[in-house]
């Protein structure tokens, strides 16, 4: 458990820990087979023990119930192994058992682990309790900072570190896993820590269909807590355990609007609970981390996408670039190896029989190979698979995986079955080339490594390509294609509804523009009690860079204003960020904090056009004061302003978008747009703002248009 082996003597073991004498907080050594060899006045104090009674004690034997032995073991593994933790964990005083909040951190001695540093605090006291909740509040920090990390992770690999490793720690889970729904709708694990190989293996997939509190909470949409295993064994008998004794379990879903992606596990040590601070943050982690992994996968698919776009256009280039057919195939046949494929093939059909003309393979060894196999065993027009087949029936064949047991049974004689496997098949798509309704041959595709297994959206993809070979046409649905995987980025951070709050009228109005490539304007409204948090921002640039860019922007506002919404605060960690990560985008943004209870608004303004405020009896005003300097030029400081905020009056946020127009000073849009916002006067809110909008913006002129109003009612 790595609390064993041989060590030094604790009687003759040296160490200065002269600076832990007069702590008042309780301080214990031990050695590293869990030997104690130190401990403060302020421990003999809580433990009721002298320190003559405890110096060559086992920790776990002297101080740890027994039921919950495994989880402290468990515990000392993860420092023996480098990691500190911090949490609640029972122990005994006296003969007493309380519950103490816990710190146990690594000593190393030359490298080697030469102990564990554990500081505590029994949880109940006033002094206690502060003690809580600093640990409380570095616990928050802590994930603060995982927050921030998963606003800027690059792939999905690297969210799922951060899960597993840092945000475990910073909750002081001992166990984590990262699952995924998989494209039949059971879990897939994509990552885990703290659980040994044979874990990992049995918990690969799971199906949906089982109960468990990964699959619940992915079923529901809702997180699973389950405090001591007690409680684990009365909702899952079956469910199995890393660890002996106490354990405390939570699932957090991953959800993206209506669809949860998958599941955060964590696995605790002891009965663990959870305060409201702690579990909303919590929350928020989990919804930053699908909107992380929901960013990444928008932003590969569109990649994807383009790059099949260019290679499409390619090879509709080299399609019409020559006349000589047989050529031009063989260069489209290359163009597919080896970024899509290993192998490519190109069969036509010239007087009733279907020939090979063109053969790319990544080992040119091989070309000659492939090309002597089919021509030793050409493929039978009555096979009921294969190049014939595809012609025949008009259709594309997929084979996903191909098996040794699928070569055994389409060879020819045990020459054929050898040469196959030789060429090392793996997996294989077939399209036929079709032109004006005649079938003229077929496209094939063939991986040979097990990492690069084709499914339904390669299958799309090649017969696209095979479209094209067979006949240029135009590209327009591939453009399609891809402007719907950017504005699926886009719109996947955006609220999918404004949050309901008593006192409170709030509309918004979001329009992308009708280019190709989408931009990067972005809102959202969080109610904080009787308070709101709204904000409107626009990422500088087009396209998936900043559509990325904004899904980021929005998750680290979120997270910033959870721990403290002060406008002078949020944009000062958004300037950090920039500083620490290196941003290249620009960003306008205007963060408005209305304080209900002092009746104002405090704005702080990061050269975003400024919001309009509509008084309650007609006036209106821009509040234009203290405007900064965009987000990312760095050296900025930033000042709030605050507004008084009456019954009745509503504030207007909105982008670039809905004022400029074409060889127009930005001063004219500004003017048209306030002598038209006493329409927002109206009940309905929600149809005040869009027709204000339609009434303002340029409808010649394609740009995004973000618009978010906000009415103050709680004193009607």
């Amino acid at each position: 458990m790595g609390l064993q082996g041989q060590g030094p003597d604790p009687r003759t073991w040296r160490t200065d820990a002269t600076h832990l004498d007069g702590l008042p907080t309780p301080a214990i050594i031990t050695d590293a087979r869990g030997l104690i060899v130190y401990c403060n006045a302020a421990a003999e104090l809580v433990l009721e023990r002298p320190s003559a009674h405890l110096i060559g004690a086992r920790f776990l034997d002297e101080l740890v119930p027994d039921s919950y032995y495994g989880a402290t073991a468990e515990i000392f593994e993860k420092v023996t192994a480098g990691r500190t933790w911090t949490g609640q964990m029972p122990g005994y005083a006296g003969e007493t058992i309380k519950i103490f909040d816990l710190s146990v951190s690594p000593m190393w001695d030359r490298g080697d682990f030469a102990g564990a540093l554990l500081l505590g605090f029994e949880a109940d006291g006033a002094a206690q309790s502060a003690a809580h909740r600093d640990r409380l509040a570095e616990r928050l920090a802590g994930l603060t900072r995982v927050t921030a990390e998963l606003v800027t992770a690059g792939d999905a690999d690297q969210v799922t570190r951060i899960i597993t490793s840092h945000a475990a720690d910073a909750a002081g889970a001992t166990v984590a896993s990262v699952m995924r729904v998989g494209d039949d709708g059971s879990l897939e694990l994509v990552g885990i820590s703290g659980a040994d190989d044979s874990v990992a293996a049995r918990w690969k997939t799971l199906p949906i269909t089982i109960s468990s509190p990964a699959t619940d909470a992915v079923r529901t949409g809702r997180r699973v807590t389950l405090s001591g295993r007690q409680a684990i064994e009365e909702h899952y008998p079956d469910l199995e355990t890393l660890a002996s004794g106490e354990r405390s379990l939570l699932s957090l879903p991953l959800n993206v609007g209506p669809r949860t992606i998958g599941v955060i596990n964590l696995s605790f040590p002891g009965l663990r609970s959870f305060d409201r601070a702690e579990s909303e943050f919590l929350g928020i982690l989990a919804d930053t981390c699908a909107q992380a992994l929901e960013r990444i996968s928008a932003v590969e698919q569109a990649a994807i996408r383009a790059t099949q776009l260019r290679f499409l256009t390619e090879a509709s280039a080299e399609l019409a670039s020559s006349l000589d057919y047989q050529a031009t195939l063989r260069k489209v046949a290359w163009l597919g190896v080896p970024e899509f494929a290993d192998w490519c093939s190109i069969s036509l059909l010239e007087d009733g029989d279907l020939r090979t003309l063109a053969v790319a393979h990544i080992d040119p060894a091989k070309v000659a190979f492939a090309e002597e196999l089919q021509r030793r065993y050409p493929t039978d027009p009555s096979d009921p698979h294969g190049a014939w087949n595809v012609v025949r029936t008009r259709r594309s064949e997929l084979i996903p995986v191909i098996t040794d047991d699928l070569l055994v049974a389409s060879a020819r004689d045990e020459e054929h079955l050898r040469l196959a496997r030789e060429l090392n098949l793996r997996s294989a798509v077939s399209a036929p080339l079709i032109a004006h309704g005649k079938v003229l041959g077929v496209m094939t595709w063939v991986s040979a490594d097990e990492g690069r297994l084709f499914g339904e959206e390669d299958l799309a993809f090649v017969e696209d390509l095979a479209q094209r070979a067979a006949v240029a046409i135009d590209n327009a649905q591939l453009h399609s294609e891809t402007r719907e995987a950017a504005v699926r980025l886009q719109r996947a951070v955006l609220p999918e509804r404004l949050p309901t709050m008593p006192g409170w009228e709030i509309a918004s109005y979001y329009s992308p523009s009708g280019r190709t490539e989408v931009g990067g304007d972005f809102y959202d409204v969080l109610p904080l009690g009787e308070d709101v948090a709204l904000f409107v921002g626009d990422v500088m640039g087009r396209g998936v860079s900043a559509a990325a860019a904004m899904a980021q922007m929005r998750a680290a506002v979120r997270s910033y204003l959870a721990i403290d919404p002060a406008p002078e605060i949020v944009a000062s960690r958004l300037d950090m960020m920039f500083e620490a990560y290196g941003y290249d985008q620009l960003v306008t943004l205007v963060y408005v904090l209305a304080d209900a209870k002092r009746g104002e608004l405090r704005i702080v303004n990061a050269g975003h056009p400024p919001p309009v405020l509509l008084r309650a009896d007609g006036r209106m005003e821009t509040l234009s004061q203290e405007v900064t300097a965009p987000l990312g030029l760095g050296g900025q400081h930033r000042t709030e302003f605050r507004v008084p905020f009456a019954n009745r009056d509503t504030l207007l946020l909105y982008t670039d978008g809905l004022i400029e127009r074409r060889d127009e000073d930005i001063d004219v849009g500004q003017n048209r747009l306030t002598s038209r916002c006493s329409a927002l006067m109206k009940k309905d809110l929600d149809s005040c703002l869009e027709q204000l909008v339609i009434d303002v913006r340029d409808h010649t002129r394609e740009d995004d248009v973000a618009a978010l109003a906000a009415r103050w009612h709680f004193r009607d």
